[in-house]
């Protein structure tokens, strides 16, 4: 997919929530990366990230989503997660992509909420290679959701 021709995201702001585009992360080959955008949340008058959100564009492995997010601690508990996931449902679909995937962690039940606020449905667990990691350590399977973006 090196011939993507990455999109304006246009605004993206729900009430008091915003998506900045910080970066365009290119296609790695080598390790296995699709191209993506990556978008600070940001509280519209606060300053710093509330926590950040992306969209890979393609098919990424199974155990991986399109959809990935993080909320700092201090900005937990006020559904920015699934509040963001939707904002980004129209370049999705400006992709081709439908529906996404989201995956997490079985044991994160604020992630898993989160999906599911957004409006994705849980459709099953799937394992993930051997030896792999994420940010908090091994893990031996995910949570797969999916959000239809028509």
């Amino acid at each position: 997919m090196s011939d993507l021709t990455y999109l304006d995201p246009g605004e993206l702001v729900d009430g008091d929530l915003e998506l900045v585009l910080e970066e365009r992360l290119a296609t790695d080959s080598n390790r296995g990366y699709l191209p993506a955008y990556r978008f600070a949340m940001r509280k519209l008058g606060s300053e710093g990230k509330a926590g950040e959100i992306g969209l890979r564009i393609g098919e990424p492995p199974p155990h991986l989503g399109h959809i990935w997010y993080r909320v700092s601690p201090e900005y937990r508990g006020h559904h920015l997660a699934a509040r963001a996931c939707r904002l980004l449902v129209p370049l999705a679909r400006r992709h081709g992509l439908n529906p996404v995937r989201i995956t997490c962690r079985e044991e994160n039940w604020a992630s898993r909420r989160s999906a599911e606020l957004a409006g994705a449905e849980f459709v099953g667990m799937v394992d993930t290679p051997e030896g792999y990691r994420d940010w908090l350590g091994p893990v031996r399977s995910k949570c797969v959701y999916q959000l239809k973006t028509e």
